[in-house]
């Protein structure tokens, strides 16, 4: 049986990696496409087709760790439709090979792709994204995110702040920075804005030219507007530059533990970390698909072939591994929206497929 198993993984593993490298350059292209457009902007050093060539090649980890469910079903259909198609896998289970024995074979290859997805998806692709967002912000001169940039909120003894920064610059500094203070009910008590900053000690920030608005005794006769320029303000705060960076950069291109601090942040002040649990358990289950989708492409070594259809199911194979990443989108962005449970949102496209899987192995393998 060993000599089944490890002929079975070495064709399971040359499929489904010549799969991925397929899709990859495909993306690669892609991505290189959208990237010429930034190419020839100023910035400090400029952009040249060097940097974006750089960017796109960092940027393979990120689709790697999406692709590898789908390449693994893929991959793995193909070598069973084949073994079947040639009668080979018909002689291995005249040799003693049952259906759980084919089962195990196959958890196994997938238990080794959960553990590829999951390193791939927890500590290269966080790395590599960092250091290809750096070079857009040394070449195209900031890091932001939408048209208003990062906002986040603190709490400080009975007061509130709502922070907003809306670039980052490549030496760590802070671009448009804007502080509105609001007291124990609500109101607003002040406004802080600068025109850069920087992380200093932890614990506070350091500001440059700071214009600061005070609002005092709000809604009274005596209300009035104080107003305050200086060229260097220290604001005491808990916001970390690691907190800022990340509400810059899309959540599923974090790790695991960055997001588990981040939601905690999160909660801690007040604010809705819905969209970031989901991201925190689909980090979670993600990887487990490997294993559904090795279930799901055993059935195909039981069925039988006639010549040239083997293409047919193994077009079938990616259209349900397409459907199994389309489903996982559709999942997140649902229950970010309709406030489902973030481990059920990310856990469900998993479970419906498992049970999918799981009906055709029984229908397929064990009834018939």
């Amino acid at each position: 049986m060993k000599v089944l198993r490890r002929f079975i993984h070495r064709e399971a593993l040359l499929a489904v990696g010549f799969v991925t490298l397929g899709f990859l350059a495909l993306f690669f292209f892609f991505d290189l496409i959208d990237e010429l457009r930034l190419v020839g902007r100023t910035g400090p050093d400029g952009y040249q087709l060097s940097h974006a060539l750089l960017f796109v090649s960092l940027s393979i980890p990120s689709h790697l760790y999406e692709l590898l469910p789908i390449t693994v079903l893929i991959g793995t259909i193909f070598v069973m439709a084949r073994l079947a198609q040639s009668s080979e896998f018909t002689i291995m289970r005249t040799s003693g090979m049952g259906p759980w024995q084919a089962l195990r074979t196959l958890l196994t290859l997938g238990g080794f792709f959960v553990l590829l997805t999951f390193a791939v998806g927890d500590y290269v692709a966080p790395l590599t994204e960092r250091a290809a967002q750096l070079i857009k912000v040394r070449h195209l001169g900031r890091l932001t995110s939408g048209a208003t940039g990062a906002w986040l909120k603190e709490r400080q003894q009975d007061h509130s702040f709502a922070v907003n920064v809306r670039a980052l610059t490549p030496d760590g500094g802070m671009l448009d920075v804007r502080i509105f203070e609001f007291d124990e009910k609500g109101r607003l008590a002040s406004q802080t804005h600068a025109t850069s900053g920087r992380f200093a000690l932890p614990g506070g920030w350091e500001l440059q030219q700071v214009r600061h608005s005070s609002f005092l005794q709000p809604g009274s006769e005596e209300a009035r507007v104080e107003q305050l320029q200086v060229p260097v303000l220290q604001w005491p705060t808990r916001i970390s530059a690691d907190m800022v960076a990340a509400s810059l950069i899309k959540p599923d291109r974090m790790a695991t533990f960055d997001l588990f601090q981040y939601i905690r942040h999160l909660d801690a002040n007040g604010q809705s970390a819905q969209r970031y649990e989901i991201e925190f358990w689909r980090k979670v289950f993600y990887p487990l698909s490997c294993l559904v989708m090795v279930v799901l492409a055993l059935p195909f070594a039981y069925l039988h072939f006639r010549a040239g259809g083997i293409a047919g199911y193994v077009f079938g194979g990616v259209m349900a591994g397409i459907s199994f990443f389309l489903l996982n989108n559709v999942f997140g962005y649902a229950g970010n929206l309709q406030n489902w449970s973030p481990w059920l949102t990310a856990a469900a496209p998993g479970l419906i497929y498992s049970l999918l899987s799981l009906a055709a192995f029984g229908w397929l393998v064990l009834r018939r």
